[in-house]
C-alpha cells in the first residue's frame, strides 16, 4: 500500500485552534494538510505547491481579507482545484457575487467533521 496521501489539502483559517482540529481530521483521513493561517500564507503555499487538490478556505480572515479573494486567483492558476468556503456569515459569501459559488460548496460554521467529509467526498472523486 502506498504511504503517501493520495491528496492535498490547504486549508486557511485565523483561528488556529479550529485549524488544528480541521487539520487533524483530515491527516487522519488520509489527507496531506497544509494550513495557513492568513492570505499571505495561503498565497505562498499556493505559489510554492505543485500540486493541490482542495482548498478549504474561511471567508473572513485578518487584514480585511476574504476567502473569496484567496479562491478566485488559486482558481485561475489551477483551473481543476475543488474549493469549500466556511463561515459564521455565509450569506456575505453569497453577496460577494462570486462566480465560485458555482462550484463551491459554503459550510456554515458551525458545522460537523462528518459534513465536512461528505462535502469533501461529493467534490473529489474516489480513486
Amino acid at each position: 500500500m502506498n504511504a503517501e496521501p493520495s491528496r492535498i489539502v490547504l486549508i486557511v483559517e485565523d483561528n488556529t485552534a479550529f485549524l488544528a482540529t480541521l487539520a487533524d481530521y483530515l491527516e487522519g483521513e488520509g489527507f496531506q494538510v497544509l494550513q495557513a493561517e492568513s492570505a499571505a500564507e495561503a498565497f505562498n503555499i499556493l505559489a510554492g505547491q505543485p500540486k493541490l487538490d482542495l482548498l478549504i478556505t474561511d471567508y473572513r480572515l485578518p487584514g480585511g481579507v476574504t476567502g473569496v479573494m484567496i479562491a478566485e486567483p488559486a482558481l485561475k492558476l489551477r483551473p481543476d482545484l475543488s474549493i469549500i468556503y466556511m463561515s459564521g456569515h455565509p450569506a456575505e459569501i453569497i453577496d460577494s457575487a462570486t462566480s465560485t459559488l458555482l462550484v463551491a460548496p459554503i459550510l456554515a460554521k458551525p458545522f460537523s467533521l462528518a459534513v465536512l467529509r461528505a462535502r469533501i467526498d461529493a467534490l473529489l472523486p474516489s480513486h
